[in-house]
């Protein structure tokens, strides 16, 4: 299963972006999408391949934040 963050585009070199998955910087290949510095991207296999909004990547990432904070609360 995959599983898909959004993650914000930071800088682009070329065709290669460093994006911002909640602090966590990874670089990506973003020659499949039209997207540019403050973007918001789905990305699989190191390619953004689909560039979303930035309500609903703020949407998925509250999500995200809530399920890992229950997960821990779970744990405890």
């Amino acid at each position: 299963m995959c599983l898909a963050v959004p993650g914000k585009i930071m800088s682009i070199e070329g065709k290669d972006a460093q994006i911002d998955f909640g602090g966590v910087m990874r670089e990506a290949n973003i020659s499949m999408v039209q997207a540019g510095v403050g973007d918001y991207v789905i990305v699989h296999a190191g390619f953004a391949i689909q560039v979303i909004d930035e309500d609903e990547a703020k949407e998925t990432i509250q999500l995200w934040e809530e399920m890992l904070a229950h997960a821990s609360q779970a744990d405890s």
